[in-house]
């Protein structure tokens, strides 16, 4: 095995499981990464993507798992685990819809340098907004959210199919604005994620399946677990930031980015629109 490869497949593993619950979207990340390694050609990179970000996901189901398993086998009778079920259920399906009906369109009109990079610096800014705005809380925990609280997130996750504009953000910041504490609203977030990034990696996975070689299971087992591990990392390290923080150190770092996705682009550096 190429042990190069290989050990660029663990730099783009740690780039995604410590970036894919934050506010600043994990995808901008990995094309520069993988822009600057020279990281496989551009087909087999993105089924490299999808694929370590179905390890990140793991991370949050296994730091979770008493509060999952909990939950599903609680759900048999009526009570607060049916409910937290439900409303996960009905946060994921408007996302789900309009990823399904219209992801290729809104990738083809808006995967590029400057609608990128506009969506991390105003991205940004809206994180700025929420902080600075005064927050009214009135959904403490997950298990204090109402269907509709949670049909209001689930659109809030809509904004994440535009590139740049990061999963967790849309949910974590759109969370904020409708009364959930930090807390409530990273955690909702958290669980979202589980059959959000599960159908969209298994949905890609399924799309481009001629192209995955069995001399591939190295690098791509590599990189799954280095994102399962620093994701697992990153995932506690966000707990414990918003306990006694804000996302303001986000929005500033989103803004920054933004400005680089704009600086590379133009000088040429990375091929933001591939």
């Amino acid at each position: 095995m190429d042990m190069v490869l290989l050990f660029k497949s663990i730099i783009m593993g740690i780039v995604e499981g410590l970036t894919e619950f934050l506010p600043i979207s994990s995808t901008g990340h990995l094309i520069l990464s993988g822009e600057l390694l020279h990281f496989l050609d551009k087909e087999k990179r993105d089924v490299f993507e999808i694929f370590i970000q179905f390890g990140a996901m793991l991370a949050v189901v296994w730091e979770y798992r008493s509060k999952i398993s909990g939950t599903l086998l609680g759900a048999v009778a009526p009570g607060r685990e049916r409910s937290l079920l439900i409303n996960i259920i009905a946060a994921f399906i408007p996302a789900a819809f309009v990823g399904l009906f219209f992801n290729n369109m809104i990738k083809a009109a808006l995967f590029k340098p400057v609608p990128v990079a506009l969506a991390f610096i105003i991205g940004g800014f809206v994180i700025l907004w929420a902080e600075k705005r005064q927050h009214r809380i009135t959904v403490e925990t997950v298990d204090d959210l109402t269907l509709l609280d949670a049909i209001k997130v689930g659109f809030c996750q809509c904004f994440a199919l535009i590139p740049g504009t990061s999963r967790s953000g849309a949910t974590i910041i759109g969370g904020l604005f409708l009364g959930l504490s930090r807390k409530a609203a990273t955690e909702f977030s958290f669980f979202l994620a589980i059959p959000t990034l599960s159908a969209a990696s298994i949905y890609s996975l399924w799309k481009v399946r001629h192209i995955l070689e069995m001399q591939d299971i190295g690098i791509f087992a590599v990189g799954f677990l280095a994102a399962m591990v620093s994701a697992f990392f990153a995932v506690r390290a966000l707990l414990k930031f918003i306990s006694s923080h804000t996302f303001i150190a986000f929005a500033w770092y989103r803004i920054a980015f933004g400005l680089v996705i704009l600086l590379t682009a133009w000088q040429g550096w990375i091929n933001w629109a591939a």
